[in-house]
């Protein structure tokens, strides 16, 4: 254990030296597989240098945040780079280091940019949770009156599984509140108090008795905020504004009462009447767009389908799967269920462990045979993906077009029997076909179907087209002729 220990320590020490040390930390987290440096100097870090540290699977430089690969060991990995850093969750460097960072040109890339790291960094931390959630929903929806009929909804474990599940989606404000506050650098408790407040049982009765209400005069649109995403991100986002005017105008020795206080009396119009409702708005057009175009069907649906299954993975290698995981989280939260992204998702994460089996059954040398098993295990087990990308899709190249083809295949037969995902499993292995309970047992079985597809045609795919091994020649290549022309070594 302490061996372990040692190595995360050395891990940590070397990746934050090689980044530019912690003066060039502007913030650092962590999601499911990497460290995400938002960093002063981009610069600065030599990815080669970043690559050759053990443990280390892969950089990627994407969303403005250059991002460490290192699998499902990141939160002991992360706990040293904070330590050795001298950094905090709570009061990282980004309130002291932020003053010093250069001022970066704003054009629409680096606005864009911002603003998907923002809602990535808000979503991220909240995976867990939803993982927990999600797995209580499915086992209400297999053990319970829909399916085997294991357990009667009148049970008290029907119920207990119930509620824990929509708990984790009906508390979204809340929790939300929090980790969007972290990321606007205002107070967490605040962005919490905010939620909470949306949340309030007073303010859910009035919206659903449809009485009209006021906030100082001014009418408060009746919406519903439990599940919701969009409005406290834009309220936490307008807050952190509010809440920074008054600790500057705020005389300290009165600051710890009134700017709290005043932060949320402005807040209250600014959410409950403007703010609040817009994102409510946005949210439910985002949902209904990509509702819509899964429920149109034909041709355009189908094909839609296959190609999120085909490319979804290029999206987790940047980074930028995320902002698809939250149009997910919207979709199911507000609607209950997803017949489009989660379809091309699920068979993605599939064709990536066919993709390891394909590849091991072509490769010769032992040790990387046995790596491209455990990789295999890695997905289908244990949902990580990012090993089986850096280690087989990208290092032999050709496996990568094998485990496209899977995907696309999977998604088309999910497009074309018109799956719908009722269960957020936001996980990438055997679970994720979990996601397809809660319906007609022929969903279920299509469900599973796809995912055997994906599997099943990017291992045959990847077997067919081999690998491409000439690349790792290039690195250290030496022969040595014996006389007469025979081949005496080749290393590489």
């Amino acid at each position: 254990m302490k061996k372990r220990k040692d190595e995360f320590k050395k891990m940590g020490v070397e990746i934050l030296k090689e980044v530019g040390g912690a003066a060039n930390v502007a913030s650092v987290t962590h999601c499911m597989t990497r460290l995400r440096f938002n960093l002063k100097d981009m610069s600065s870090p030599n990815d080669d240098e970043v690559k050759k540290i053990k443990g280390v699977l892969g950089v990627m430089r994407a969303g403005g945040q250059y991002q460490v690969v290192i699998g499902q060991t990141v939160n002991e990995v992360y706990d040293e780079v904070v330590a050795a850093g001298d950094l905090t969750q709570d009061k990282p460097v980004v309130e002291e280091n932020r003053q010093n960072t250069a001022k970066e040109k704003k054009t629409w890339k680096t606005v864009g940019s911002a603003i998907l790291n923002k809602i990535a960094g808000s979503l991220t931390p909240i995976i867990p949770m939803l993982v927990a959630a999600s797995m209580f929903k499915m086992l209400v929806a297999v053990l319970g009156p829909n399916m085997f009929n294991i357990i009667s909804a009148n049970s008290d474990i029907y119920k207990l599984f119930s509620f824990a599940g929509n708990a984790g989606f009906y508390f979204f404000p809340i929790i939300i509140g929090y980790t969007s506050a972290k990321q606007f650098k205002t107070s967490p408790i605040l962005g919490m108090f905010l939620g909470a407040i949306m949340l309030d049982p007073n303010l859910i009765n009035i919206v659903n008795a449809k009485r009209a209400f006021t906030v100082f005069g001014i009418p408060m649109q009746l919406v519903n905020y439990s599940s919701t995403v969009v409005p406290i991100l834009l309220s936490v986002w307008i807050m952190s504004y509010i809440e920074k005017f008054f600790n500057k105008k705020i005389h300290a020795s009165i600051r710890t009462v009134f700017a709290p206080t005043l932060t949320i009396l402005v807040m209250l119009p600014i959410s409950l009447c403007f703010i609040g409702p817009l994102g409510g708005f946005l949210g439910n057009y985002i949902c209904n767009g990509i509702l819509a175009f899964g429920r149109m069907g034909g041709v355009p649906a189908i094909i839609g389908i296959a190609l999120t299954g085909a490319f979804w993975e290029l999206l987790v290698i940047t980074g930028m799967h995320l902002v698809m995981i939250s149009a997910m989280m919207l979709l199911f939260a507000q609607n209950g269920y997803d017949n489009f992204v989660s379809l091309g998702s699920a068979a993605a994460s599939l064709s990536v462990s066919g993709m390891c089996l394909g590849a091991a059954l072509r490769l010769k040398n032992k040790e990387e045979r046995s790596l491209a098993f455990s990789y295999l295990v890695a997905g289908i087990i244990g949902g990580v993906t990012e090993p089986a990308l850096y280690g087989v899709a990208i290092r032999y190249k050709k496996p990568f077009i094998g485990m496209m083809i899977g995907g696309f295949c999977g998604g088309l037969y999910a497009g074309a029997t018109h799956l719908t995902a009722y269960v957020l499993v936001p996980i990438a292995n055997f679970l994720a076909l979990s996601r397809y309970v809660g319906g007609t047992t022929i969903n279920v079985v299509n469900g599973i179907l796809s995912g055997i597809i994906a599997f099943a045609v990017a291992a045959l795919a990847t077997y067919i087209l081999g690998l491409d091994t000439e690349h790792k020649l290039h690195f250290n290549f030496k022969r040595k002729m014996k006389r007469g022309g025979k081949l005496e070594k080749v290393n590489y």
